[in-house]
């Protein structure tokens, strides 16, 4: 008779899952797809055993199909990832429960919205803002414009001056920065960070006969600071057992811009390897080429043999540069979504109320976790947005949802859903 009952229960969780997904595809995800998500995540859910503590795990996140590490994780469907967040403390470590089917954008409660919208910012983000801006308007009729760019530092300084609606920053507001957006821009109301894109740095390099090659964060703090000067030098080839590496200069390749890109690199190179230059989002180390934004600089690699540089995955992959594999200490790691998604996951919110900064363990050594990512935040008000109040409830809402399922296909990674689940929280909270 338990038996019975309790398979007769499962059956009916799982229609239930199926109808709400068909009940909540859209143009841009078919029904069909939505429903072969839901059931797998459905039998996830009864055949896996319930985690605790930290998120990181070997598979941070699915979606329709199976994520490899050896592969880019398809897009065909909604993804998949651990449960929400705990509560407690600011700086607690984000759980998760197998089985969570994140939300999309109707299933989540967001409606289309008409009109326009200036933004600018991290160029980390563009190519994924710009497909967004794009699927938003055809969807929902709306006429939002394109993005500005300019680099994060520009994303901010534009959004508290009031010429921009949201920007885009790839480090969270400082504590100045929030009191001028309350005092300036967002009439009293505090202004708020919503991660919205992961996104992997590559380490990309241009040297011929070399299609694999491991770095650490002492030998590249070695590279960018000068003190390691050509490619056969001894530490780069203790670290690279049977790689032939030339005798050739090595050329450093930085941002010249306020860069989001580099603020976390160097935070990179700071808590992983000793660095001791001054970080933030301007280069100080001396030497190297500066480039005007991450195109800029994936240019200036793929046009000088010897370099360099560290670039957002996505401009890798669409200069077709090689990047290097990174070892923290626990096994050299290659960049791929899966990787990225698992550094990120073990993120700590330090924002607080609906603020969502996050704080990155650059120096982890989890196998399998690429460490040198960053996290774009969309910059908003959180109340006081008058007549854009609708328009960016409703856009932001697309991007923390649907928008996630085409990231990985732009060279970034989507948000774990613990993650996802506290955006959009802060998303529809937005007046």
């Amino acid at each position: 008779m338990n038996i019975t009952r309790k398979t007769g229960l499962l059956a009916l969780v799982v229609a239930g899952a199926l109808t709400m997904a068909a009940c909540g595809s859209n143009n841009n995800t078919t029904a069909a797809a939505s429903s072969s998500s839901a059931s797998a995540a459905a039998s996830s859910a009864a055949s896996a055993p319930a985690s605790s503590g930290s998120m990181a795990s070997s598979a941070p996140m699915t979606s329709a199909s199976a994520m490899t590490s050896g592969s880019p994780m398809t897009s065909g469907g909604p993804m998949t990832s651990g449960g929400a967040m705990t509560s407690g403390a600011s700086t607690s470590a984000m759980t998760s429960e197998p089985g969570m089917v994140a939300a999309n954008f109707a299933g989540a409660g967001f409606t289309c919205a008409t009109g326009s919208l200036r933004s600018s910012g991290s160029t980390a983000q563009g190519t994924v803002i710009a497909q967004w801006i794009k699927a938003y308007n055809t969807k929902c009729s709306a006429t939002i414009n394109a993005y500005g760019g300019g680099g994060s530092g520009k994303g901010v300084t534009d959004f508290i001056s009031n010429q921009t609606d949201f920007g885009g920053s790839d480090s969270a507001l400082k504590t100045a920065q929030f009191a001028d957006a309350k005092s300036k821009r967002c009439a009293t109301n505090d202004a708020i960070d919503l991660p919205m894109v992961t996104g992997p740095i590559s380490l990309s390099y241009n040297l011929s006969g070399v299609s694999k090659l491991i770095l650490t964060p002492t030998v590249l703090v070695g590279i960018f600071g000068g003190k390691i000067t050509n490619w056969n030098d001894p530490a780069i080839a203790a670290v690279n057992p049977g790689v032939t590496l030339p005798s050739l200069a090595i050329a450093t390749v930085h941002r010249s811009d306020s860069s989001g890109t580099t603020d976390n690199f160097t935070k990179y190179l700071t808590k992983a390897g000793g660095w001791t230059f001054t970080g933030g989002k301007s280069w100080t180390a001396p030497g190297g080429t500066g480039a005007q934004g991450s195109d800029g600089v994936a240019k200036a690699i793929g046009s000088t043999t010897g370099s360099i540089g560290y670039v957002e995955w996505g401009f890798a992959q669409s200069n077709k540069l090689t990047y290097a594999e990174i070892d923290n200490g626990g096994g050299a790691v290659a960049l791929t979504a899966a990787s990225a998604g698992l550094a990120v996951s073990s993120a700590k919110l330090v924002g607080t109320g609906k603020d969502l900064s996050l704080s990155i363990d650059y120096a982890t050594k989890a196998a399998g976790a690429y460490p040198v990512i960053l996290v774009t935040y969309e910059i908003v008000c959180s109340a006081g947005n008058a007549g854009k109040a609708a328009l960016l409830k409703s856009f932001l809402g697309y991007t923390a949802t649907d928008g996630q399922t085409a990231l990985v296909g732009l060279g970034a990674a989507p948000l774990p859903a613990a993650i996802q689940s506290k955006v959009v929280d802060a998303v529809k909270a937005l007046s």
